[in-house]
């Protein structure tokens, strides 16, 4: 599919398409000792990775599910005892064809369709696709493999990396003991990324993974470990989607960041699950002494999100920024956030929220900013702004700030507001039909998130808010 195909390729259709369910092997419904265990050797793990799934197992049948968070989603559809939590799909070759053309003809059309091929081809340095509980496809520009970047999937660093993925792996920023979701996570994650920035090297292009689910009542658990070391640069992408079914589907994806010293990490996303997709993420990163962490992400489309990265501000002069934007709709329930631990001195954090709803859907922040006792002249910033097309739609905000050190400088400003309708009849004087006005009003609402991102997803992610405030996408 070339670029001006895919320019002219309906966005709801690139979305939306479902293919013939094909799998080598699928587990069971359920989550027991013996599917953790068919899950490991299926993928022929070593020892140490089976106890740890075992271990994160345990931790999850002693967790209760979360219910006492103030307004959270209603979470009691999702019964994991329902839930397909893995299925490989059926390609020849384990960890990924070598080209695209030696994928089967079903998967290679579903990432023709979402663009894939041609945006590594044009604007990346690498790419990776997750088709399922597997990679499918993965590849790195050579010129940054001779520099020593590693971009390969979580089941191939596992058995190629094991000193790096041992040490990191769900012991130091994500513990499987963190929430109940994590531990779900850490007994039967399954694909994912991981990428490797050696000392002083900047990696100039993004690097972009795509994840599909496209089986009716599967669970998704990719991994995505990434590692920047001091002085190196890398810009992670991340694309989420998944078609419409009846029966519900789970997405509870895990992210391990690690930046170094004077090491920049960006790390955006743009999700766009079906109405029957609960979204239930956990993601953070740890950062170094002058390190630069950013996330920049977009949520819509699931039933229900509970997603709030954080990061932990180990190290002096390290610096945090947040940008988020969700979009919530009939039925749906989309609650994210941010939080950020300033453990240093001179430490620095900016959150920028954005939320719509229409048709009665809820959007809700909820945020965290700890600043520890010793912390001094760290910053924080927080900006929460909502935009609600109608009287039936909510919008909350909960900011939380504990705050232990006297030296620091604290901000929160929360704006919610309709779109006017003075507003809008300005635009109609302009020649603009209401549907245009509204879309242009949410476009300039959200430029400062679009703006963060490459001309590709920008424009793509304007694309999915149309779609979703014309009730387009399942």
């Amino acid at each position: 599919m070339s670029s001006e195909d895919l320019k002219d390729t309906d966005t709801e259709a690139r979305f939306e398409f479902k293919k013939e369910e094909k799998s080598a092997f699928e587990t069971e419904k359920g989550l027991t000792e013996e599917t953790v265990r068919v899950i490991s050797e299926d993928k022929d793990e070593p020892e140490w990775m089976l106890e740890r799934r075992l271990r994160a197992l345990e931790q999850f049948q002693q967790m209760p599910m979360p219910t006492d968070w103030p307004g959270q989603p209603d979470l009691s559809e999702v019964d994991v005892a329902e839930i397909v939590p893995y299925i490989r799909p059926d390609i020849e070759t384990r960890g990924g064809a070598e080209s695209w053309e030696d994928l089967p003809d079903e998967i290679k059309d579903t990432f023709d369709k979402l663009g894939i091929p041609e945006a590594e081809k044009n604007a990346l340095s690498g790419v990776g696709a997750q088709y399922e509980s597997e990679i499918v496809y993965q590849n790195m520009q050579e010129r940054w493999e001779e520099k020593g970047v590693i971009f390969m999937d979580m089941d191939k660093a596992v058995r190629e990396h094991p000193e790096l993925v041992r040490e990191h792996f769900m012991t130091k920023c994500v513990p499987p003991s963190d929430n109940k979701f994590a531990a779900l996570h850490g007994a039967v994650w399954s694909g994912g990324s991981f990428v490797y920035v050696p000392e002083d090297t900047t990696v100039e292009m993004p690097i972009q993974a795509y994840f599909r689910m496209n089986s009716e009542g599967m669970g998704q658990f990719e991994h995505t470990l990434i590692i920047a070391e001091d002085n190196a640069e890398v810009h992670y992408i991340e694309g989420c989607s998944a078609p419409q079914y009846a029966e519900f589907n789970l997405h509870s994806g895990g992210v391990e960041v690690f930046v170094g010293e004077n090491a920049h990490v960006q790390y955006s996303t743009v999700q766009n699950w079906s109405k029957n997709t609960y979204n239930l993420n956990t993601k953070r990163a740890i950062v170094e002494a002058d390190g630069t962490m950013e996330w920049v992400s977009g949520s819509m489309g699931s039933k229900a999100t509970m997603l709030y990265p954080a990061t932990i501000l180990k190290g002096p002069g390290a610096t945090d920024n947040h940008i988020t934007i969700a979009f919530a709709g009939d039925g749906q329930n989309i609650d994210t956030g941010a939080k950020v631990y300033h453990n240093a001195p001179n430490t620095s954090s900016t959150i920028e929220s954005k939320s719509i709803s229409k048709d009665g859907g809820r959007t809700n922040y909820r945020g965290l900013v700890h600043i520890s006792d010793g912390a001094e002249n760290s910053k924080t910033n927080v900006e929460c702004d909502a935009l609600m097309f109608d009287n039936e739609s909510t919008s909350d905000t909960m900011p939380y700030m504990e705050i232990q050190e006297s030296k620091v400088d604290v901000a929160h400003e929360a704006t919610v507001g309709k779109i006017g309708d003075e507003d809008v009849f300005y635009l109609q004087s302009r020649g603009l039909d209401d549907d245009d006005a509204k879309q242009m009003i949410v476009a300039g609402f959200i430029e400062p998130i679009t703006e963060e991102l490459p001309i590709e997803y920008a424009v793509e992610l304007n694309r999915l808010i149309e779609l979703e405030m014309e009730g387009s996408l399942g």
